[in-house]
C-alpha cells in the first residue's frame, strides 16, 4: 500500500513539474517571437506588376521517325548486290537490292515450254474433235440410210464426246500453265527488291543495314531500314494535372542539346486516350517539319506547350508566395511603420518567372527577398535605408 502511495505522489509530482516546464518554455517561445519582431530584417522588395502571364508546361522526350520499315525480300536467294547504306537517301521505286535470279529464269523457261506443249495439245484436240464431228454426221446420214448400224452411230458420238473432253482438259492445261508463267515471272521480277510508299514521301534515309553482299536470305530476311526524317515525331509524356490542358494542334518550341539556343517547331498531333497505370501519364506525340534534317530519330529533346495566355493580370515574383499559419501569401511593407504585413492571397497561373494573384491584392509591392524570415508585423529594413537609433 505504502509502494502504491509513494508512486503516485511521484506521478504527480513529475506531472506538475511538467506543465511547469511547459508554461516557461511556451512562454519563452512568445517571448522571442515578440522580440524578433522588433528586430529589422533586411530585406528586398519588387512592383507588384498588372502585365499578361503564360501557362506552360515543359517536357522531355525522344524524338522518332514519322514512319520507318524494314526491307525484305519476298523471295529466298543469295543476295548479289545491295545498292544503298546507311544515311543514303532513299526514293520512291528505287532499287535497293538484287538476288541471284538463275533459278527462277530457269523455272519461267520451263514453264514457258510446258505452256508451248499445251498449246500444240490443245491444237491437236481440235483438229481430232473436227474429225470425229466430220465422222458422225457421216455415221448419222448412212444411218438415216439404213446403211450404218445403231452401234456404228453410238461408237461414232462416244468418239465425238470423247474430243470434246480432251479439247476442255487441253484447254484447261493451257489456261494453267498461263498462269504458272505469270506466278513464276513474278517470282523473278522479286529479285530485283524496289521500295513503294504513298506518294507523299517526305525525306527517307536508310538507318540500318542489316546483311552483306553474298549472304543467302530467306523470305522476309530484313537487308535495310528506311526512316521518313522529313517529319519527326517528340514523344512526350505528361502526368494528370497537365492533360486537361493539353489540346490537338498546339503549338510546342523543341529544344535539343546538338543544337544550343535553336528552336524548332511543331503542333500537338495525338493524345492517347488513356493513361498509363504504373506511371499515371499519358503519351502525347508532337509533328515536327524537320528542314534541312538537322535532327536526327533518337535525339532527346525538350519540349514547351503554351496552354494559356492571359492579359491584364496580377503578377508577383514566385519566391514572394510563402505560407503562414497554413495559408497563402505575400508580405506587403508598410514602410511609413517599418514593418510588413501578411496577406493571404490565391494564386492562379504559376511559371518560372510569375505567379498570377487571382485574389485582389491592394499593395504597389511585395516583400521578394528576406520574406522566410518575416512574421505578420515584423519590423523590416529596405536597401538604401538606416534604422533609427
Amino acid at each position: 500500500m505504502k509502494k502504491y502511495f509513494l508512486l503516485v505522489v511521484l506521478i504527480t509530482f513529475a506531472g506538475v513539474l511538467g506543465w511547469q516546464i511547459y508554461q516557461k518554455t511556451t512562454a519563452s517561445k512568445k517571448e522571442f517571437r515578440r522580440q524578433r519582431k522588433k528586430i529589422p530584417v533586411a530585406v528586398e522588395i519588387l512592383p507588384v506588376e498588372k502585365t499578361s502571364i503564360r501557362d506552360v508546361g515543359r517536357f522531355t522526350g525522344t524524338l522518332r521517325p514519322r514512319s520507318q520499315f524494314r526491307v525484305a525480300p519476298k523471295i529466298a536467294g543469295r543476295l548479289e548486290n545491295v545498292f544503298f547504306d546507311i544515311g543514303d537517301q532513299v526514293n520512291k521505286g528505287d532499287l535497293i537490292a538484287v538476288l541471284d535470279d538463275d533459278e527462277y529464269l530457269q523455272q519461267v523457261d520451263q514453264v514457258r515450254a510446258e505452256l508451248e506443249v499445251a498449246l500444240a495439245n490443245t491444237e491437236e484436240s481440235k483438229s481430232l474433235l473436227e474429225i470425229a464431228k466430220r465422222e458422225l454426221d457421216r455415221t448419222v446420214a448412212l444411218r438415216k440410210k439404213k446403211i450404218a448400224s445403231e452401234s456404228e452411230l453410238d461408237a461414232a458420238e462416244s468418239q465425238f464426246k470423247k474430243q470434246q473432253v480432251k479439247l476442255k482438259v487441253a484447254v484447261a492445261q493451257v489456261a494453267q500453265k498461263k498462269a504458272a508463267l505469270k506466278a513464276s515471272k513474278v517470282r523473278l521480277s522479286y529479285a530485283k527488291i524496289r521500295v513503294d510508299w504513298e506518294e507523299y514521301s517526305g525525306y527517307r534515309v536508310v538507318g540500318e543495314r542489316f546483311v552483306d553482299e553474298g549472304a543467302m536470305l530467306a523470305p522476309n530476311t530484313p537487308i535495310i531500314s528506311i526512316l521518313n526524317i522529313g517529319v519527326l515525331t517528340a514523344v512526350i509524356h505528361v502526368i494528370e494535372r497537365d492533360y486537361p490542358k493539353v489540346r490537338i494542334g498546339q503549338e510546342a518550341v523543341i529544344t535539343s542539346d546538338a543544337y544550343p539556343g535553336r528552336r524548332f517547331y511543331g503542333k500537338v498531333a495525338r493524345l492517347a486516350p488513356l493513361m498509363k497505370e504504373t506511371s499515371r501519364q499519358a503519351r502525347v506525340e508532337i509533328e515536327i517539319i524537320n528542314k534541312n534534317q538537322l535532327l536526327k530519330p533518337g535525339m532527346f529533346a525538350r519540349v514547351l506547350i503554351e496552354f494559356e495566355k492571359r492579359d491584364a493580370v496580377t503578377v508577383v515574383p514566385p519566391g514572394a508566395i510563402v505560407k503562414r499559419g497554413g495559408n497563402q501569401g505575400v508580405f506587403v511593407p508598410i514602410e511609413q511603420k517599418g514593418t510588413v504585413r501578411f496577406v493571404p492571397v490565391t494564386v492562379g497561373v504559376v511559371n518560372e518567372d510569375q505567379v498570377e494573384i487571382v485574389s485582389p491584392l491592394q499593395a504597389k509591392n511585395v516583400v521578394s527577398v528576406g520574406q522566410h524570415l518575416l512574421e505578420d508585423g515584423s519590423a523590416i529594413l529596405l536597401p538604401g535605408k538606416v534604422q533609427a537609433r
